[in-house]
């Protein structure tokens, strides 16, 4: 029987307009709303990324986030 889903939690987050449209669509086409979509990323986040290319996106969004602040 599959795990019922409650979402009890909910943090307070700040995000780019880029990623809140890129987060609302992903959810939509996957017929989910934002936390639902959330939720299923993070629980099965091993699955749904690529290490190394998340290691390199992470370092080039770092080195330009200080550009981006302004």
């Amino acid at each position: 029987m599959p795990k019922r889903l409650r979402l009890t939690r909910r943090p307070s987050i700040a995000m780019s307009e880029d990623g809140y449209r890129k987060l609302r669509s992903l959810g939509e086409e996957a017929g989910l709303d934002d936390g639902e979509f959330l939720s299923f990323l993070f629980e099965n986040w091993a699955s749904v990324i690529n290490e190394e290319k998340l290691t390199a996106r992470l370092r080039l969004f770092n080195s330009e986030l200080e550009d981006r602040k302004r």
